[in-house]
Formats: C-alpha cells, sequence, structure tokens
C-alpha cells in the first residue's frame, strides 16, 4: 500500500514479508511507472541481500529494512560512487544523533567503532552513459539483542545504548537526509557546478571513514599486510600506503579488511 503524508512525505509500501525490499522494488519499477523516492520497508526479510553476496540477518520486528529508488539521469556511470557516498553519508548521520563513534567502512557499510551495524546494496541500471535508475537497499540493526548467524561483528543500536528505538523515525530521518544530499546534486548538475555538491559529499564522506587513521591489517591477493588509508577516489577506488611506503589502489572486493 502506497502511504504520502505528513508522517511520511515520500511514498512508501509496507509490508509484512518479502524476499528482498530490493527484488521487490526492482519487479515493481519493471512493471509500472514508480515514483522517486518511493520506498518498500518490510518487517522481514526471506532472502535479504547484503554485499560479497552475503545475507543479511534481521529479527522480525526489530529491525529497518527498506530499498528506495532514485533516477539520477544527470550523473554519468563513471561517478555512481557518488550515490553510495551520499546514501551511506544519510544514514550515518541519522544514527549518528543517536550514538557516538558511528563512521562508514569503505565502500558503505555502517559501522560503530568495529562493529557492524548497517549494510548497503545498491543496484544501477545504466542508459548509454548515465544511469538510469538506482535501488538502494539499506538494514539497520535497531532493536535486536541477540544475533544467532555466522556475521563475526554484529551490533544494534539497542546494544550500544540500551535503548528501545522508533524505527519509522530512523526511516524519515534517513530519506529525508538522502533527499537534500540528492537534491543538491540534482541541482549543481542542472547549473554545469557538480563538483560544488559532490565535493561536499566527498569531504563528509572522508571525515567519517572507519580506521581514518593509523596502520591496519589488510589483505589482497598478495597476502596480509599492514597500511594506512590514504584516500578514496571519485570512481570509489581506495588507496592505501603499506608500511614499505607503496602505494596499492583497490576497487570493491579486491582487498578486505582484517577485524
Amino acid at each position: 500500500m502506497n502511504i504520502q503524508n505528513k508522517i511520511h512525505p515520500f511514498p512508501l509500501i509496507r509490508l509484512d514479508e518479502t524476499d528482498s525490499t530490493n527484488r521487490y522494488l526492482a519487479r515493481l519499477c519493471d512493471r509500472e511507472a514508480v515514483d522517486e523516492y518511493t520506498t518498500v520497508v518490510t518487517d522481514y526479510q526471506t532472502a535479504g541481500q547484503g554485499q560479497r553476496g552475503n545475507t543479511w540477518e534481521s529479527e522480525r520486528g526489530c529491525n529497518l529494512l527498506f530499498s528506495f529508488v532514485l533516477y539520477p539521469g544527470f550523473l554519468e556511470a563513471r561517478r555512481q560512487f557518488l550515490l553510495s557516498q551520499l546514501t551511506a553519508l544519510a544514514v550515518g548521520e541519522e544514527l549518528a544523533l543517536r550514538a557516538e563513534g558511528i563512521c562508514i567502512k569503505w565502500p558503505n557499510d555502517i559501522y560503530w567503532h568495529e562493529k557492524k551495524i548497517c549494510g548497503l546494496l545498491i543496484e544501477h541500471e545504466l542508459a548509454g552513459t548515465h544511469i538510469a535508475r538506482s535501488i538502494a537497499g539499506i538494514g539497520v540493526n535497531i532493536n535486536q539483542e541477540v544475533f544467532r548467524g555466522d556475521a563475526p561483528n554484529p551490533v544494534s543500536l539497542k546494544l550500544i545504548t540500551g535503548r528501545e528505538y522508533d524505527r519509522e523515525d530512523i526511516l524519515r530521518g534517513i530519506i529525508a537526509r538522502v533527499q537534500d544530499y540528492y537534491t543538491a546534486l540534482q541541482r549543481d548538475t542542472q547549473g554545469n557546478a557538480l563538483e560544488g555538491a559532490a565535493a561536499d559529499i566527498a569531504r563528509k564522506y572522508d571525515r567519517v571513514l572507519f580506521r581514518r587513521t593509523g596502520l591496519h591489517p589488510y589483505e589482497d591477493a598478495r597476502g596480509r599486510f599492514n597500511a594506512r588509508l590514504l584516500r578514496v577516489e571519485g570512481d570509489g577506488r581506495m588507496v592505501l600506503q603499506d608500511e614499505t611506503g607503496e602505494e596499492r589502489s583497490y576497487l570493491f572486493k579486491e582487498v578486505q579488511y582484517l577485524l
């Protein structure tokens, strides 16, 4: 059922259960015209997807599981990482209102110190050199207290603070922040000044990166090594500098954090 009112100023579809909010929304968009920012939220996913093909564990009715759609035709495909950055920032900033120590683990997981509180999966459809459609799927651990899966480091807001949270309130805040960042990008693009909003997003993203300073352990195809984070490029590449001074550049899945 679609809802658009003062409580949720965006089209909302509520589901008791679905296989995946990303899949549900993609199927809906394939069948009919769906407004931008349309959001699908569910109490439970039977096949929730995470990065690297993982599933997302979530106790029924405890957490925030949702997807939203954008139509960023103004963005070239080579700049798609901006959408990942702004979505991660929106989630991270909203959670940071409720808990200290929130950061973004490259490329777009949300962490509280060394523990994972949120996962994002963004799927794009291209039209030529531009992005026709983006669906962002987000799972945020809100009120779950026990995690039974094999994920090594899950945490929830309730485990951090001991408080119960209103999932709807957090959802409203996240989408509002997405709208603010996205509208700024869209406005600057139309005025041929994309670098203003894009640079602002990149700066904010850089400031809240996980393990932003110091040497930390990683693993790539060459084996384990220690390195410091130098920067994240506009195309999403993470650039590390190892203990010998060598710069190593990685796309997603080419390197792993050792936690």
